[in-house]
């Protein structure tokens, strides 16, 4: 089964340097980009437009927005962590907040890890390869039941 990365992010920008960064990482993975934390919660349950998606296939990271439309990005960690089905799956918020109420509140609702976006593309680039890299190949994730 191959791992997937879940990429929650509605700046086109931000989107495209974080893909170009997985892939200058090496991470050829399957990436599933979602644009709002209304279509992120569709995909993680199968439902709207993600309706029969086989939902056995969890996200081994998901790299969060917090500002995101319809839905913000701790309303979209809070929910996730609120079911049994998702609690577990590794979250990390990628975002360009400087806001330490936004980095309390994440991991206070259960965020694995907080990065602010680093403005400069080469720094960028190298955090988000280096995310793919830890999350991928060296977490451990839980035991799937």
């Amino acid at each position: 089964m191959e791992k997937m990365i879940m990429v929650v992010e509605d700046n086109p920008d931000d989107e495209e340097l974080t893909l170009r960064a997985l892939r200058q990482g090496k991470v050829a993975n399957e990436i599933v980009v979602t644009r709002d934390g209304a279509e992120a919660l569709e995909f993680m349950f199968g439902t709207g437009k993600y309706a029969g998606r086989d939902i056995s296939q969890m996200p081994s990271v998901i790299l969060l927005d917090l500002k995101l439309p319809k839905l913000s990005g701790l309303d979209v960690l809070q929910r996730l962590r609120a079911d049994a089905r998702t609690k577990l799956v590794p979250i990390v918020i990628l975002t360009s907040s400087s806001e330490d109420e936004d980095m309390l509140r994440s991991y206070q609702s259960g965020a694995n890890s907080y990065v602010r976006k680093p403005v400069e593309f080469g720094a960028f680039a190298n955090a988000v390869g280096q995310l793919g890299v830890y999350w991928l190949l060296l977490n451990q994730p839980p035991p799937r039941k």
